[in-house]
Parts: structure tokens; C-alpha cells; sequence
């Protein structure tokens, strides 16, 4: 990889990882589903009367648009409110890896290897480790409402997969006009009309960004450039860097909110980044250096 495109590649890590203390400065003055609201508003306009309609079928695109704009960042922004700090969902979320492997072996038949078991249980004792930490960064509510997230982040893998679609940024627009409406009729349904009357005398500068950083250099710019890299080079290539994503959700968690690191916090992050690790690369790593070896012998 290219040192430029290496280095845009970090950065679009970073951005990612920072966006969850970004989305918990928003929720300051704005409820949770309004919050998810306005961002995917945003996201599909104006872009979509300038990006023509991906060629899918309209079930994905709005079952993608139900499941990511309400089950994932619908969700994980609840959780958020309730209490489970930026950092540590960043890290939580991470566990739609493993659920998308779950998921891909129920609806693809897809085999799960003991690469992929041994990272699960990695990453579950780094769940563990976080069910530990008692310095009010972690609520049982934010914890469960963030990994419900992951789940639904891995069935938009899923639908993604299936529609098999090669126009992402056409995708990401067009399905995110599905995600308002129901957000907001949401928020009514919970909260009745307090958050929307009480949203313009609420809402500062704070929200703004949040919502701004939210949209363009989170979503639409963070995806486009993730999936073009991805078309560019390898997967085995760009995928693994996804894994500084958690690294950075915490240290931005540790600069805006002072969040303190833990040795608990610390063990988490090491077990499920390498849960990840393994999961996700160990029988590749594995099969390219019993290659090599093999090579060696030979000659």
C-alpha cells in the first residue's frame, strides 16, 4: 500500500474511532433519535436527487436503511445516553464482527473456523473484563443497548452482502432516506413532542458539529474512501487496520471527556482487538506462513 493511501486509511480509522465521543457531545442537548435523525436527513439530501439509484432492489435498501439507521446508531446512541461512555462503545461495538461470522454461517452456511471460535472466546473474556470496571463509565443498560447494536450492524452485513451491490456511496444515500421517519416517529413515541420543542432552544454549537462531523467526514466520506480503498488493494490489506478503530474511540474518549484508562479498560481492549485479530486473520496468517515454510523447505 502506498504511504498516502496507508495514511488516509489511519485517518479514516481515526475518524471513526473519535465520531462516538463526536455523537456523545451531540447528545448533550439533543435526544438520541432526533440526533440519528438529522444525521441520515443529511446524509440522503441533498446527495440523492444527484446520485442515481444503485441498481438493487428496493427491499435492500430500505431493510438497509431500517437496520443501520435505527438498529445500530439508533441504538448506540440510547446507549450512550444511558451511560456507557464513548470509548468503551467504540469498543463494544466491535463485537459485530463476530456476530456477522454468526450470522454468515445461519444465513450462508458459511463455516466458522477454530481461528474464528478461539477469537470469540478472546473477545468474551474481554467483555468480561469490562463488566468489571466500576468507575461509572459502564451501565448494564449502555452496555446491552451497544451490543444489540452490533447485532444490528451484522444483519446490514448482511443485507449489503446480499444485494451485492458495487455502488456504495449510491447505497449509503439511498438507503439512509429510510432512516429518518421512523427515528423521529421514535423519539415521538417516547419522549411525545419534548425533544422537538425543546430542540431549537437546546441546540448549540456543540450539536452542530456533532451532527456536521456526524454526516460528511464519519459517513459519507469515511465509507467512500474505506470501499474504494477496498476495490484498490487487497482486503487482507485495508481490513486489518479497521482494528484501530476501538484504540482511537478511547484515546479520543480520554482527550474530550478525561475518561481515565483502567488496567480493566486496558486488558479489554488488548483481548478483544486480538479477538478481532484472531478471528478475523489468524488462519490466513497461519496458511500464508505455513506457505512460506513450505517454500523454504522445498528449495
Amino acid at each position: 500500500m502506498k504511504l498516502r493511501h496507508l495514511l488516509l486509511t489511519i485517518s479514516i480509522t481515526a475518524i471513526w474511532g473519535v465520531n462516538f465521543s463526536v455523537i456523545k457531545l451531540g447528545l448533550t442537548t439533543v435526544d438520541p433519535f432526533i440526533l440519528a435523525g438529522i444525521r441520515f436527513t443529511l446524509c440522503a439530501l441533498p446527495a440523492i436527487f444527484f446520485i442515481p439509484k444503485p441498481d438493487v432492489q428496493w427491499r435492500y435498501l430500505i431493510g438497509y436503511g431500517l437496520v443501520f439507521g435505527i438498529g445500530l446508531w439508533g441504538v448506540v446512541n440510547l446507549g450512550i445516553k444511558s451511560g456507557l461512555s464513548a470509548g468503551i462503545a467504540s469498543l463494544v461495538l466491535q463485537f459485530s464482527a463476530f456476530f456477522t461470522i454468526l450470522l454468515g454461517a445461519w444465513v450462508f452456511k458459511e463455516r466458522i473456523s477454530r481461528f474464528q471460535y478461539a477469537g470469540m472466546a478472546l473477545a468474551l473474556c474481554g467483555l468480561l473484563s469490562i463488566l468489571s470496571i466500576v468507575d461509572g463509565t459502564v451501565t448494564a443498560t449502555g452496555l446491552i443497548l451497544v451490543l444489540l447494536g452490533a447485532v444490528a450492524w451484522s444483519a446490514a452485513n448482511v443485507i449489503n452482502k446480499k444485494a451485492r451491490t458495487t455502488q456504495v456511496l449510491a447505497f449509503l444515500v439511498w438507503s439512509s432516506a429510510f432512516s429518518p421517519i421512523p427515528l423521529f416517529a421514535l423519539e415521538y413515541a417516547v419522549n411525545g413532542a419534548t425533544g422537538y420543542r425543546t430542540l431549537l432552544d437546546q441546540l448549540d454549537y456543540r450539536a452542530v458539529l456533532s451532527i456536521l462531523f456526524q454526516v460528511y467526514p464519519n459517513t459519507l466520506f469515511g465509507y467512500w474512501v474505506w470501499n474504494s480503498l477496498l476495490k484498490r488493494y487487497p482486503v487482507s490489506t485495508v481490513a486489518p487496520l479497521s482494528l484501530l478503530v476501538p484504540v482511537f474511540g478511547l484515546f479520543g474518549s480520554v482527550v474530550i471527556f478525561d475518561e481515565q484508562l483502567s488496567v480493566n479498560k486496558i486488558v479489554a481492549v488488548l483481548l478483544i482487538v486480538s479477538g478481532l485479530g484472531v478471528g478475523l486473520f489468524g488462519q490466513r496468517v497461519v496458511g500464508a506462513w505455513l506457505g512460506r515454510s513450505g517454500q523454504t523447505q522445498s528449495n
